[in-house]
């Protein structure tokens, strides 16, 4: 009898479910909007207090402030930019505009100073009640102090915080839009103290938060307040005048301890056509601020001056005053008649750049600084000048007072990337008291790093595929994994180019020792001697996880010895994630912490507690938001997207076959949550290099800017399978093929795949391979190709002109896999070209194409349908107006997605084909119809 009422359980328990099942819907294109995330997560110092924000697609987001136990929460509509204060005590945040706000004034096209502002909000944490200040342009919190500076925005009436005690306090005034400045009001928290001054253009508050400088431009007629550089003592609520005069004012920075200031300005008259800037420098001790560096004055080359666009910093113990110079720009021709002259540009082929690359970092060169140094608390400071245009790039040791820093130049070996890809580097050590330079290595294809102690430089050579290192104070040079006897560069490299190296965990504070991946494992290296040990004994290989240093806090620069370290885990064979745990000096077997079949993310730990916050997601769960104090006991904090419980979801799956050439390949399965193996189902075939290891990941459902939207087309009766690729040089199009095709095949071997109705869909590379394999064999039904090369011997020399570089590198280097010039195997850019293959197309074939597209050339997509076209294949191409390679525009993306169902509903699932496909749509009609309706 008990059997046969757990018999008769069980089936009443199949039925509910099948009976939920069936009655849940498909998703529809009017869920993107409202389909949430979770971003900006942040925990208090003291490990007490989480905040988070939930942010739909497009709409009004929510800040949610919440207790480790999840029992005292606190929501805010429309918040973000959360910041909790140093002492744990205060959260604040920024309170965007509603969403439809901001959307009339953009249909109303109102200037920007009219659009609905910001408003800044305060919590003192354990409350309910928000201290709102409307109004706000930005906002500064004191990193080790609860207090908090905020500029409003410039033409509204600012209003001091409702506690404020301050007698003290200036009235506001209104101050008009066509004033640069605005009224900046400085509080310790809860909001006492209040002081607000006017028209200031830029500030900063020192990390204890004793002291706030900023800059004024008062108006020309104003008489009451002078334009300059000003300090404020915030505990004796004095403010001091430290540089006057009107002018434009950069870079305030101040010292880790509070007690220097520095900062960029030029006062030069308006009407100047050259506006050179200077370094001033202040302490308290001295009446104004002092000019330290400018034009003229030794150490800074000739014709050469401050930038106003170099970053200005101290070194930790206030020692070094690190800033960027340039060389003084030509003034500009006003005599020029703009219509007058040529409008041209000059290739030449001894540029180091070719000209497309130049003008599309022509702003960034315009604003390039070279780093130079100088020692403010000297008798008679003098700047020296460490980088030139020789050696632009300049890597400062994290501390910033150690002595040598790092210059890193490919001068002489730029023009070969254009073929190459990368170029070869020299490492030339800089003394920073002295100016002189140590040669380190000459040209080597390297990528170079300083410790952060600066004690050492350490590099991955491609050529010899080892790592290096360099000690400063000895000159001596070590190889770091020759006794690892394990290859330090990618085992899987399939392009014909040097293998990549795996990547560096991190330092041991103090620059005891170096961290350096494997494929699998750490190794942890001494750069003094090269003595290396298996940091994770060997845990990784042995067992197929590779394991990676997380590092639990963004602002940590090295890795301190006392404090366990975090290793992510992905098992290779399942793709399952976890974490392992080691203390830095210990020579203990990693522990194991978890290991789940799901994914982790965003790892962070309380800086003065034992608390984490972290995101755990799998296909069927999004990435919800969990705090634990061992990733073992947890609590979830989060629940996002609760009615993706209404609609037929998914399940992922890993799936494994064998391909003709006895390769073994894998991939993902993704089946629709109302699966039915008696049934038979579509299937879209999409892919792009290699996908396996998302496994766990979460993909909502959203417009597509290109890619296939995995969960739609799932929630709507396909299968979808996303093989991976291995590629052989030479032949890119082949191996797609012999990967693609083989794992088609072996799911085709199941009843439940309709082996007649099965369709492929690939962007950018993945385009290339649709074109490609719709060449090579007829049984895919439709295929949607985008951005797709079709034609590899027009499309080698030409321009990638996002980045302005030419495209050859990709073809004989990198992605492309031909691994030779056009010249030299002209045969295998012809056997790789879908173009002069197409004559053999049977597929129905849709491309998307967009006249900006700034990554493949977008007559690439014409080439292909003018062909098709021509020999009465059935082809379309969408070519999106002023679009990228990736849609960008949100509404472009949901006419894609509506467009990508309709095409795949037709060939695949026999629905009616809609208009603009049976009829187009003419150039008249533009704007007008869309041709969405469906033709019966």
């Amino acid at each position: 009898m008990r059997k046969i009422l757990l018999l008769i359980l069980s089936f009443v328990i199949y039925f509910d479910a099948f009976a939920q099942n069936a009655s849940k819907k498909p998703l529809d294109h009017s869920v993107f909007d409202g389909w949430q995330s979770i971003s900006n997560q942040h925990i208090s110092n003291d490990g007490k207090w989480i905040s988070y924000v939930i942010k739909p697609q497009q709409g009004d987001a929510e800040l949610v402030i919440t207790d480790t136990k999840n029992s005292n929460k606190i929501k805010i509509p429309r918040a973000d930019t959360a910041c909790f204060s140093n002492d744990s005590k205060f959260i604040t945040f920024l309170i965007r505009p509603f969403y439809k706000a901001i959307r009339e004034a953009k249909i109303k096209k109102k200037k920007q100073a009219d659009f609905p502002k910001d408003t800044l909000g305060i919590i003192s944490l354990g409350t309910q009640s928000v201290t709102k200040v409307p109004a706000i342009r930005s906002f500064k919190l004191a990193a080790k102090a609860s207090v908090i500076a905020y500029l409003a925005a410039a033409d509204t009436v600012k209003k001091t915080l409702p506690n404020d005690t301050s007698k003290k306090a200036v009235s506001a005034t209104i101050a008009p839009p066509t004033h640069e400045g605005a009224d900046l009001t400085v509080s310790k928290l809860p909001g006492k103290a209040n002081r607000i001054f006017k028209y200031v253009t830029d500030y900063q508050l020192s990390k204890n938060g004793k002291l706030m400088a900023f800059a004024v431009t008062a108006p020309a007629k104003q008489k009451d307040i002078q334009s300059g550089m000003y300090v404020y003592d915030i505990d004796k609520n004095a403010v001091k005048t430290v540089s006057t005069g009107r002018g434009n004012y950069r870079n305030i920075t101040i010292d880790d301890a509070g007690r220097q200031l520095a900062f960029t300005a030029e006062k030069n008259p308006e009407k100047a056509l050259v506006k050179p800037f200077k370094l001033y420098y202040y302490i308290p001790t001295r009446d104004s601020a002092e000019v330290i560096a400018a034009a003229g004055i030794n150490g800074i080359p000739q014709q050469w001056a401050v930038s106003g666009d170099g970053k200005v910093y101290f070194s930790k113990s206030g020692s070094n005053l690190f800033f960027g110079t340039a060389p003084i720009p030509k003034p500009a021709d006003t005599t020029i008649v703009d219509f007058e002259v040529a409008k041209l540009d000059i290739w030449n082929y001894k540029d180091d750049y070719l000209q497309p690359q130049q003008l599309k970092n022509l702003q960034t060169e315009l604003k390039r600084s070279y780093l130079a140094v100088i020692k403010p608390d000297e008798a008679d400071p003098a700047p020296l000048q460490l980088g030139s245009k020789a050696i632009q790039e300049v890597q400062v040791a994290e501390n910033k007072d150690a002595r040598y820093v790092l210059g890193v130049t490919d001068t002489g070996a730029r023009i070969q990337a254009q073929w190459e890809g990368g170029s070869k580097q020299q490492a030339i050590l800089i003394d920073t008291k002295s100016g002189n330079k140590r040669l380190i290595n000459a040209s080597t294809r390297a990528r170079y790093h300083i410790s952060p102690d600066g004690k050492y430089v350490i590099w991955f050579d491609l050529e010899k595929q080892n790592w290096y290192s360099y000690t400063i104070t000895t000159g001596q040079k070590n190889n770091l994994t020759s006794t690892t006897h394990t290859k330090m560069g990618d085992e899987l490299n399939d392009v014909p180019d040097y293998a990549s190296d795996y990547g560096l965990a991190g330092w041991l504070q103090g620059d005891k020792a170096v961290l350096i991946y494997d494929r699998y494992d750490i190794w942890s290296i001494d750069p003094a001697t090269g003595y290396a040990t298996n940091f994770t004994k060997g845990v990784g290989r042995k067992n197929k996880l590779i394991m990676r240093y997380d590092m639990t806090d963004p602002e940590q620069k090295f890795i301190p010895l006392k404090q366990v370290m975090w290793l992510q885990v992905q098992n290779e064979a399942n793709k399952q994630w976890g974490y392992y745990t080691k203390y830095p000096e210990s020579k203990a077997t990693p522990e194991k912490v978890a290991m789940i079949p799901m994914s982790y993310n965003d790892l962070q730990k309380a800086k003065n507690a034992d608390t984490y916050i972290y995101t755990k997601a799998s296909y069927e769960l999004p990435p919800d938001l969990y705090v634990s104090t061992n990733l073992k006991k947890e609590i979830k904090l989060s629940d996002i997207n609760p009615q993706q419980a209404e609609y037929n979801w998914g399940t992922a799956s890993l799936v494994q076959w064998t391909t003709p050439k006895g390769f073994k390949s894998q991939g993902i399965l993704y089946k629709p949550e109302d699966f039915d193996p008696n049934k038979k189902y579509p299937m879209i075939v999409y892919f792009y290099e290699k996908l396996s290891d998302g496994l766990y990941n979460y993909v909502a459902p959203t417009p597509t800017p290109s890619r296939l939207p995995i969960s739609f087309f799932v929630s709507n009766g396909y299968l979808v399978f996303a093989p991976d690729i291995s590629y052989q040089t030479g032949h890119p199009g082949a191996s797609a093929v012999e990967f693609i095709n083989s794992g088609v095949e072996s799911l085709k071997k199941n009843a439940w795949v309709d082996g007649a109705h099965i369709g492929l869909q690939g962007q950018s590379w993945g385009g290339y391979q649709v074109a490609y394999l719709i060449t090579q064999t007829n049984m895919y039904a439709a295929a949607w190709a985008g951005a797709p090369v079709a034609n590899m011997t027009s499309a080698y020399g030409g321009i990638r002109w996002e980045s302005g570089v030419n495209r050859q590198f990709q073809y004989e280097k990198t992605q492309s896999r031909i691994g030779a010039t056009l010249w030299d195997k002209p045969e295998l850019y012809i056997e790789n070209s879908p173009l002069f293959q197409l004559p053999k197309v049977k597929t129905p074939v849709m491309i998307m194409s967009n006249d900006a597209d700034g990554a493949v050339p977008w007559y690439q997509g014409i080439e292909m349908f003018t062909a098709l076209r021509r020999l009465g294949k059935p082809v379309w191409l969408l070519q999106y107006n002023g679009e990228a390679h990736n849609l960008v525009l949100r509404q472009n993306r949901k006419d894609i997605t509506i467009r990508e169902q309709q095409f795949f509903d037709h060939f695949l699932k026999g629905a009616p084909m809609p208009a603009w496909m049976a009829k187009g749509v003419p150039a008249v009609d533009k704007g007008k119809d869309w041709g969405f309706e469906l033709v019966k």
